[in-house]
C-alpha cells in the first residue's frame, strides 16, 4: 500500500541533512543527540516517526542487523555494510561487479526474492588493536 506523499518538514529535512553528515550509520538515538543541537525541543518519537516516513519514501535505509538495533543510512547508492563485533562501528563497504549477487527467480522456501543485503562482521580497527593489546599482555 503506498503511503501519500509527506511533505518536507523543517524537522525532516534537519534530520535527513544530519543523516546525511552522518557517515557512522547512527542509531535513532544517536541522531536524536545530534538532531537537538539543532532543534533543542525534537523529541525521540518525532525522530522515529520521521525516519520511518523517510525510510517507506526510500530517502533513507533501515539497516536492520539480527540481534542490533535499527541504523540509519542516507548512502542509496548499492554497496554493502561491515560491522564490529565488539563496539557495533557500521562502515560502507563498496560494491564492484564482482561483489554482487545472483538472485534466484524463486527460493526452495517458495519465497519471491526482490531484494538482498550483504553484511560483513568483524572487528574495526580499534578494536583489533585492543584485542591484539589484551593478548599479547596475558
Amino acid at each position: 500500500m503506498n503511503s501519500p506523499v509527506q511533505r518536507m518538514t523543517r524537522q525532516r529535512m534537519v534530520i535527513l541533512e544530519h543523516l546525511r553528515q552522518m557517515h557512522s550509520h547512527p542509531t535513532a538515538d544517536e541522531l536524536y543527540d545530534a538532531v537537538r543541537q539543532e532543534l533543542p525541543s525534537v523529541s525521540l518519537g518525532t525522530i522515529y516517526r520521521n525516519l520511518d516516513v523517510l525510510t517507506r519514501s526510500g530517502q533513507v535505509h533501515k539497516l536492520e542487523m539480527c540481534g542490533v538495533q535499527a541504523r540509519f543510512d542516507a548512502e542509496l547508492s548499492p554497496h554493502h555494510h561491515v560491522r564490529c563485533r565488539d563496539c557495533g562501528r557500521v562502515d560502507d563497504v563498496p560494491m564492484t561487479a564482482e561483489s554482487t549477487v545472483t538472485l534466484p527467480v524463486e527460493s526452495k522456501s517458495g519465497f519471491q526474492i526482490d531484494d538482498y543485503r550483504v553484511e560483513f562482521e568483524g572487528h574495526c580497527p580499534e578494536c583489533a588493536a585492543q584485542h591484539r593489546e589484551t593478548t599479547s599482555v596475558g
